[in-house]
């Protein structure tokens, strides 16, 4: 049977799945204290740039120095699950999906993403230039327009829609995954090189992270690969109604970024 592993983006200690194709991977662990998982700050890596690229220090750090056939990301507290839970934190742990359950679902699609949010009264776009800053979004665009022209269009009817997966959670196989990161770092660099963080929050100095979830959707819809939309279980309790009101206040700029 081939092999498959899921990494797990973690950066502090936390429960973690029994089953053995979660890989918790520590991000950002280079200069820190080990939290008892293997770090992605060995062989060729990106670990310092952790604060601006999130979770992706282990999508490169997998990349460059691991193999399976099947990979997949999630994140200490969002996993693909079953959707059958309840409020209760066994029953959500008890949802995560195991390694049968996906290759089940892998057996008609090419990757397993997480249901895509829908913003309902504004496009990808817009929701992009309100909650962040717009000037990054269009260096990604003029970074596309310059060396990925084949990309302009997929990118288009993904700002214009109203729809989109976010987490910079997959499951693929190998061949997909490499060809995927080949494209996602390359662009990401090109944009890195024409960005100025100076005066950044925290929350906004995560740049690469938030465009990676746009890039995403970008390179399944120019590639045209057959996903599957799973449903993903927070572990944590969600304040919606925060988020919907801080969500609100930068859309009617009642509030800075």
């Amino acid at each position: 049977m081939s092999e498959m592993t899921i990494m797990v983006a973690v950066h502090k200690p936390y429960w973690m799945p029994e089953e053995n194709i979660y890989m918790p991977i520590h991000v950002g662990a280079e200069g820190k204290d080990s939290i008892g998982f293997v770090g992605d700050n060995t062989g060729n890596h990106i670990s310092l740039k952790n604060p601006n690229y999130c979770e992706l220090t282990a999508l490169y750090w997998f990349w460059k120095n691991q193999y399976a056939d099947v990979v997949g990301l999630c994140h200490y507290r969002r996993y693909f699950s079953t959707g059958k839970f309840t409020s209760d934190l066994d029953s959500k742990k008890a949802s995560i999906l195991k390694e049968k359950d996906y290759r089940n679902l892998l057996l008609d699609c090419e990757c397993l993403v997480p249901k895509k949010r829908n913003y309902y009264i504004e496009t990808v776009r817009s929701q992009y230039e309100h909650a962040h800053y717009k000037k990054d979004l269009d260096i990604l665009e003029s970074v596309l327009c310059e060396f990925y022209p084949g990309y302009v269009n997929a990118f288009n009817t993904v700002m214009n829609s109203k729809r989109l997966h976010l987490l910079n959670m997959f499951v693929m196989d190998w061949a997909l995954y490499d060809k995927y990161c080949t494209f996602l770092f390359d662009v990401l660099g090109k944009v890195e090189e024409r960005t100025d963080l100076t005066g950044y929050s925290v929350q906004e100095a995560r740049i690469y992270g938030f465009l990676a979830e746009r890039i995403f959707n970008v390179w399944l819809v120019k590639n045209e690969i057959k996903t599957k939309e799973v449903p993903v279980v927070f572990l944590e309790k969600i304040n919606w109604i925060k988020k919907g009101t801080a969500f609100l206040a930068r859309k009617f700029g009642l509030v800075g970024k």
